[in-house]
């Protein structure tokens, strides 16, 4: 048996709101729709390759104490990202910045509370030519 892919679903009591933050913050676009009488239930979004589902669930809470899951989202731009995440709506924690191990991270909470961090992979140097 093997996994062949893998995508989170959020939950959330206001799932068009939730699903027009991520289409504005991430340019997401909506890839398929389950509900009943125009009311969606469920909403798969397209960002770039990834995918991520979103649930509507009258009796969500928002995280409260201790986060138990955090997405990633490894972006072109951080710094872009970051703030296009803001002026959609979201709350930054922690600005872009550059780490240890040589990506640049920014940590941010959409609507619904969830806490995402935004990620340019390391960029890749190419060694020193042996004869310079």
């Amino acid at each position: 048996m093997a996994v062949r892919s893998l995508f989170p679903i959020l939950l959330t009591r206001d799932l068009p709101a939730l699903v027009r933050f991520y289409e504005s913050a991430l340019d997401a676009t909506v890839s398929y729709r389950f509900g009943n009488e125009g009311v969606d239930d469920y909403v798969s979004l397209k960002l770039g390759d990834a995918s991520l589902g979103i649930g509507r669930d009258p009796d969500a809470l928002p995280p409260s104490v201790g986060d138990r899951v955090e997405l990633w989202f490894y972006v072109d731009d951080v710094d872009a990202v970051y703030a296009a995440w803001l002026a959609a709506g979201g709350r930054g924690v922690e600005p872009p910045a550059d780490m240890p191990w040589g990506e640049r991270v920014a940590q941010v909470r959409d609507p619904g509370g969830n806490l995402v961090n935004l990620g340019a992979e390391a960029r890749t140097t190419a060694a020193p030519d042996a004869a310079g």
